[in-house]
């Protein structure tokens, strides 16, 4: 390994996080020379950036995301919008054809309202509210392409009940809460379509099931949309595209024949971002085939009007998307393909650990497009060859491009300058994996933490991680690497771990550690730890049990015990059929798990263990890290169990800033208790 790049100027701590931007979801305008994005800043209540120490005092102002819409025509971006103050977040902009206007959502007035601004001069109209029926706010709106309606969901003056204080509920399907979202609500959000030609507002289809994505049909005369054809279905990811037509909307049509969608697809498993063919006959969407479990990657299918879909992309072994790890990611990032012309379609793949914007055509011949081999593009929008879009490195923040010209800074506003990582492969049956090591400065040895990614297909790479840069400032070698599971390898990589979870990824992190200590001199293999989340918290749990190696552990919104997780769990009913062959609710299937559960062995776990979970998490639930924490007491580990409230599954990534601040510190407390010399 060549010695890696090693500069800092200014100290990393975990109150550098509210130094950072976070630029999300740029839209480049329909002529291509402008770019409106969102700029998310952290700041405390009263409009101040962020900056005093986090205090358990109530009076304490506490640190809130506070975003604002931005406008960049190649030069400097300027504020379109201002929020409602230091806790305000503007959001979603949408450009209307013609690129006279902007919609975008605001919860300025409470919930998210959806409001126009003309660029031209003029105050923001608010074209919903808590008076006129949408209390409980609105989401995911759309232009048609026409430019005379807006479409976006809601429900209503329905309040979105995330817990169960108050009246009790009952649930009668297994499908009843998700993470983020807490416990579903009785009916699903509404499509509505506001005429902007009359200024009327009316709902236009009331789906039995959540519509998951939708777009409408390039000639304005209705949508394509996602959604499942029973409860069943959607508690397993089996979706279907429908197609609904404009009619029977708005007072003029109020007795009109009720409008009606058409299932255009048997598909029966996964599909999203749809791109209707501008000739407006097929589709393309990204999803996996009917048939394939949770260990396909996935990949672009092409729909006929037959609704039977192909392919498009089958020569090319890499995965639709962008699915590299990073922590700076808060807001939106979309990645739905656009077609370029009639026979291109553009969109993002995950390649090593990289992630670029490539061209696939009618043909299936894949070409990049905008693709470096140590960056990750985290989102775009196009205008036939104008892109607007998102990119980072493990050594710069995400900064926003207008075609291939920044127009952020968002690094100047850093108080140190990122390390840069140096690679590391190792050997496996299917050949080299490959991670990286990011060092301190200085020559000394230093501890070397094993770091493990969740998913399990995901992928470590080249996004910006200010966890990582903050653990090398503190004095630690940060080890992290892509096993077999992890995506952009191929789909014999990612399927390799199916049915056998801590087997071969447990070797190729094992292999990778052992050859990083070789290639790096200045790691210190007598202090060594291991960390990880979700996924990377069970194989955290896994190795502990299985060797006494390292010296620390933190195992993060982990998992221990295989047969509970699937009865809890907001995906459990489904994810350890496709990932493991078998579910806690067979008989047969249960030796199998509890003999691949961490829980099994803990009698065997010699490391002092510090456990990280959230009271919402609903992805590995709190009941996981309960019965860790218990069992490693009960058996004279030492071990911290630090709860956090009204976060989930995202802490890490997207929870409130002073919560990710106070997560960070107890990582640091912890490792330097047991590794320090």
């Amino acid at each position: 390994m060549s010695n890696p790049e090693v500069v800092t100027s200014g100290a990393v701590t975990p109150e550098s996080l509210f130094a950072f931007q976070f630029p999300s979801d740029p839209q480049v305008s329909p002529d291509g020379t402008q770019v409106a994005f969102v700029l998310t800043r952290i700041a405390e209540a009263n409009g101040k950036e962020a900056g005093d120490k986090p205090t358990d005092d109530k009076d304490f102002p506490r640190p809130r995301y506070h975003s604002r819409l931005q406008l960049s025509d190649g030069g400097p971006a300027r504020d379109l919008t201002f929020g409602k103050g230091g806790d305000g977040r503007d959001s979603a902009p949408l450009w209307a054809p013609g690129g006279k206007s902007l919609a975008f959502l605001s919860d300025r007035t409470g919930k998210n309202q959806l409001f126009l601004l003309p660029l031209g001069g003029g105050e923001a109209r608010q074209l919903t509210s808590s008076t006129n029926g949408f209390k409980g706010g609105v989401s995911g709106a759309a232009f048609s392409p026409d430019g005379r309606y807006i479409s976006f969901l809601s429900r209503g003056d329905a309040h979105d009940r995330r817990d169960e204080r108050g009246e009790a509920r009952a649930v009668t399907s297994v499908r009843y809460r998700f993470n983020g979202r807490g416990m579903l609500p009785p009916e699903p959000a509404s499509l509505y379509l506001h005429d902007l030609h009359r200024g009327e507002t009316a709902v236009w289809y009331a789906p039995p099931f959540d519509l998951v994505d939708y777009v409408w049909r390039p000639d304005s005369s209705g949508v394509l949309f996602v959604s499942s054809a029973s409860e069943e279905d959607a508690a397993s990811w089996r979706q279907e595209v429908f197609e609904l037509r404009v009619g029977g909307v708005g007072s003029e049509a109020a007795q009109a024949e009720k409008v009606q969608p058409r299932q255009l697809t048997r598909w029966a498993a996964p599909i999203g971002n749809l791109a209707p063919h501008p000739d407006g006959v097929g589709f393309a969407g990204i999803g996996r085939p009917p048939g394939t479990v949770n260990t396909e990657d996935q990949h672009v299918f092409l729909f006929g009007e037959d609704g039977q879909g192909t392919r498009l992309d089958k020569s090319w072994d890499f995965p639709a998307g962008n699915i590299v790890s990073g922590d700076l990611h808060v807001g939106s990032f979309l990645d739905r393909p656009v077609w370029t012309d009639a026979s291109t379609l553009s969109l993002l793949y995950t390649v090593g650990g990289s992630v670029g914007l490539f061209d696939l055509n009618l043909e299936g011949t894949v070409t990049p497009r905008v693709h470096d081999a140590e960056r990750v593009v985290t989102g775009f929008t196009a205008a036939g060859n104008h892109l607007a879009y998102i990119s980072e490195s493990a050594a710069e923040p995400t900064e926003v491009y207008l075609n291939g010209v920044k127009v952020t800074d968002c690094a100047a506003s850093l108080p140190f300058t990122p390390a840069v990582p140096g690679r590391v492969t190792f050997q496996t049956e299917l050949g080299d994996g490959e991670g990286w090591v990011l060092l301190p400065p200085g020559e000394s040895k230093v501890p070397a933490l094993l770091n493990i990614h969740g998913g399990p297909h995901t992928a470590y790479g080249h996004g910006f991680m200010h966890e990582f840069q903050l653990f090398a400032q503190a004095g630690y070698g940060v080890c992290y690497s892509n096993p077999r599971g992890s995506v952009g390898y191929g789909q014999a990589w990612s399927e390799d771990i199916a049915g056998r979870w801590g087997s071969v990824d447990m070797a190729d992190l094992l292999a990778f550690f052992d050859a990083a200590l070789v290639a790096e001199p200045r790691l210190d293999a007598g202090r060594t730890g291991i960390m990880g989340g979700s996924y990377g918290g069970f194989m955290t749990n896994w190795i502990t049990s299985q060797t006494t190696r390292f010296q620390v552990a933190v195992t993060d919104r982990s998992i221990c015990n295989l047969i509970s997780f699937g009865g809890t769990s907001d995906i459990g009913m489904r994810f350890w059929d496709d990932e493991l062959g078998g579910n806690f609710h067979r008989s047969a299937d249960v030796d199998k798990l509890w003999t691949m559960s961490p829980l099994k062995y803990v009698e065997q776990v010699k490391t002092p263990t510090l456990l990280i979970h959230s009271l919402e998490d609903l992805r590995c639930p709190v009941e996981q890290g309960e019965q860790w924490f218990a069992a490693l007491r009960l058996h004279g580990v030492e071990s911290r169990f630090v709860r956090f409230p009204e976060e989930n599954h995202e802490l890490s990534r997207s929870g409130r800033p002073d919560r990710r601040v106070r997560r960070l510190q107890e990582y640091l407390d912890w490792l330097g208790q047991y590794l320090k010399a």
